[in-house]
């Protein structure tokens, strides 16, 4: 017996039931972009291992990017961000954009990560970028960007939160403590790790650093402080901003934020799911005035956030906020009374098509028992069927498959005819 060949690990299948989840995703996202007049791009999918090597980390490049030599001898990798490759394009037409640019994008990447609930090897993400502006406002109609996609897939502010620092605030507060700038990175990493910590535990890990007593009890302050935000200029600014673009109620300051050590410069937020028992990233983000002088550019600001698709899908599956999955995109049935009459049905079919109106059209003459079954399973709203006596007449008869009610009609206004019934009964 012939094994079957098992998927890829860490790759995933899109039946049409999770087809349709993507595809409400992707929808969400392109509306709540184009809302705030974000352009749709892309890039490639397939990158120099090269891009990556400057910004992104040790990590990403050695241990979580899918690399290989292709047969030219290059060394390349399906791409595991799109941030690098946004700022090579910015830069090799930074002369003849207009700025700000506000880009948005949804698509495929790859990381060679360990699978588990919530991450897979391939996902997709969608990220949205504003270029040349550097202020707090700016940052704000990021976040109201994410805040405006969050509301519109019906997740309220008591299921999902934004949560938002500042990475200069922090910087602040450090040389209060006189953290010496060449702990920095290690102590944001110590932050980032604490809530995966028992309190001992990471009171300890601090310790063991190299910090002492007073700073690990200061840096504990600085991390309990929920005011702190009142201190900096363009948090201050920011919440106004929010308040002003409607999105504040979705919005909180928590100084425990801490990401993208190696890209972001300021403002840095990230949104969670907070309606369950365990904490969930949905999307981050924030702002990397430095990215662009890295890939041949000159010196532009600019703030975004990235969302991939498989911890909102699982959100929006627990949370019953997925659209009813519908089997057939098209609320016509044309049925084939015989096989005489199967070349009058594909006309028939052709003919409402025309008209603007989405239709199946059975392609064997079946019993009509088996093609009105087929229409239940599809969950058909209407279905159009010429017999003898409709083709004799130049007739077709239309019926109701809510309510099962049929009317016969001249065949010229069948598709005026179904139309009226679509919008009785919905598509």
């Amino acid at each position: 017996m012939t094994q079957k060949i098992q998927p890829v690990k860490g790759t995933r299948e899109f039946y049409p039931e999770q087809m349709a989840l993507r595809n409400f995703i992707y929808e969400k996202a392109g509306e709540a972009s184009r809302s705030f007049g974000y352009q749709e791009w892309d890039a490639p999918f397939i990158e120099s291992i090269e891009l990556y090597a400057a910004k992104s980390g040790e990590e990403l490049v050695k241990k979580q990017s899918f690399t290989f030599t292709d047969r030219g001898g290059d060394f390349v990798t399906l791409r595991p961000e799109l941030t690098p490759s946004l700022a090579r394009m910015i830069a090799a037409r930074q002369g003849e954009l207009t700025f700000p640019v506000r880009w948005w994008s949804f698509g495929p990447f790859w990381r060679y990560e360990q699978p588990q609930k919530g991450r897979t090897r391939e996902f997709f993400q969608w990220n949205v970028d504003m270029l040349g502006v550097n202020s707090p406002e700016a940052d704000a109609e990021l976040i109201a960007v994410g805040v405006t996609f969050l509301r519109s897939v019906g997740l309220s502010p008591a299921q999902a939160a934004v949560h938002v620092n500042n990475r200069r605030l922090m910087d602040s507060q450090f040389d209060a403590l006189d953290i010496p700038q060449e702990k920095r990175l290690e102590v944001s990493n110590m932050v980032d790790r604490r809530s995966k910590m028992t309190p001992a535990n990471w009171d300890a890990y601090v310790l063991d650093s190299g910090l002492s007593q007073s700073q690990l009890e200061g840096l504990k302050v600085i991390l309990g402080d929920f005011d702190l935000w009142k201190k900096n200029d363009e948090l201050t600014r920011l919440f106004a901003a929010l308040e002003a673009l409607g999105v504040s109620e979705y919005v909180k300051f928590d100084p425990n934020i801490m990401r993208g050590l190696l890209y972001y410069t300021g403002t840095v937020f990230e949104a969670f799911e907070t309606s369950g028992s365990v904490r969930r990233a949905i999307l981050g983000g924030g702002r990397y005035d430095n990215l662009l002088a890295d890939v041949g550019g000159q010196p532009l600001s600019g703030v975004g956030f990235a969302m991939g698709d498989v911890v909102i899908g699982i959100v929006l599956q627990e949370l019953g906020l997925v659209p009813e999955f519908v089997p057939s995109p098209a609320p016509v049935l044309v049925t084939v009374f015989d096989a005489s009459l199967l070349l009058e049905a594909y006309r028939l079919a052709a003919e409402l098509r025309r008209s603007g109106l989405r239709v199946l059209c059975y392609p064997e003459p079946v019993k009509l028992q088996k093609q009105f079954k087929f229409a239940d399973k599809m969950k058909a709203r209407v279905a159009v069927t010429v017999g003898p006596d409709e083709a004799a007449n130049g007739q077709a008869a239309v019926k109701n498959l809510v309510n099962g009610e049929q009317v016969v009609v001249k065949r010229e206004v069948a598709a005026e005819t179904v139309k009226k019934i679509l919008a009785v009964i919905g598509p």
